[in-house]
């Protein structure tokens, strides 16, 4: 999960680097256009993996997750994107209670309330240099959790080279449809974001090196993604995952000479402490089956007959030992 994670921010590190020369529809194109033959050779044809609806609804959270990832990472820092980024887990704990009917302690709770004044000290709303746009990362928190729950409530069993080959499939789709729609119906045209709303751009040799550097980072992410949320111990990789906050830091000193100021360090300390008690707070474990009650519900064998055993009767008195 660690090497994940290192490849993850280095991805985003580029892409912030590659803003200005790219678009976000070219980079999503391009970079799966190299990955899917390649996933699709390592899946070995084992594509038909039923329940297609939730593979779907899965690689839709993660495609709008990273675009909400990647329409703030031109404007804000790297270490900002990744700490309102890391909100995931409490999400992850309030999704677990309502659709897997996981029960929220009161560590739980307090996680979340810690998470939370991380976020604000972050974010900071009522600063005079608040930034809107900082609230997107928390939204692309929110699909990240939901993917991860969808992984692991209903795409546990699958191959994981699949779920990459599908996760790919849908970022190559939707850059070709955006791309299409941007340039036929000059929609953007109105807006001065250019790596959101301009057509391509012209590539040179270092953009195309750097596409395929995202490529192979694009495998390994997908695939590292996919097996470590079918863990049964999904809070011991989550645990593992806010080593993301310490490379998006260094990434965004090494590039861009980013320094987080002390409240944002202090925020991503809390989150990472929310993160922490929520991930360790555990779960109740499910309910044995009664194999009395299972004994009594089985049909009998053809030719056998169900026979009660009485047990003699004793008036004595129950023992207080």
């Amino acid at each position: 999960m660690i090497t994940t994670v290192f490849g993850m921010a280095l991805a985003d590190a580029l892409i912030k680097q590659s803003s200005t020369a790219m678009t976000l529809w070219q980079i999503y194109v391009l970079r799966s256009a190299l990955v899917l033959p390649i996933l699709l050779a390592m899946a070995r044809g084992r594509m038909n993996t039923g329940r297609y609806g939730w593979i779907a609804l899965r690689s839709l959270a993660l495609v709008l997750m990273y675009l909400g990832i990647y329409a703030a990472i031109p404007w804000l820092e790297l270490s900002v994107v990744a700490a309102a980024l890391y909100t995931s887990p409490l999400f992850i704990a309030g999704l677990s209670a309502i659709v897997l009917r996981e029960r929220i302690t009161s560590r739980h709770w307090l996680g979340i309330l810690i998470g939370f004044a991380g976020v604000l000290l972050i974010v900071r709303p009522a600063a005079s240099g608040f930034k809107p746009l900082a609230l997107v990362p928390v939204g692309a928190a929110f699909l990240y959790a939901v993917a991860a729950v969808i992984t692991r409530a209903k795409c546990s069993d699958m191959p994981t080279r699949a779920l990459a080959v599908w996760l790919n499939l849908g970022l190559l789709v939707t850059g070709l449809a955006a791309s299409l729609c941007l340039s036929r119906t000059g929609v953007g045209a109105g807006f001065h974001y250019p790596f959101l709303f301009d057509a391509w751009q012209p590539m040179s040799g270092r953009d195309g090196c750097v596409i395929v550097v995202l490529a192979c980072l694009m495998i390994g992410i997908s695939l590292g993604l996919a097996r470590a949320y079918q863990s049964p111990r999904p809070q011991v990789i989550a645990t593992f995952d806010y080593s993301f906050l310490i490379f998006a830091t260094f990434w965004g000193f090494v590039f861009f000479g980013d320094i987080p100021d002390r409240l944002t360090l202090l925020g991503m300390g809390l989150i990472v402490l929310a993160g922490v008690i929520v991930l360790t707070a555990g779960t109740p474990e499910p309910a044995r089956p009664d194999k009395a009650k299972i004994a009594r519900d089985q049909p009998l064998a053809p030719g056998r007959v169900k026979t009660t055993t009485r047990l003699p009767r004793t008036d004595a008195a129950p023992s207080n030992r």
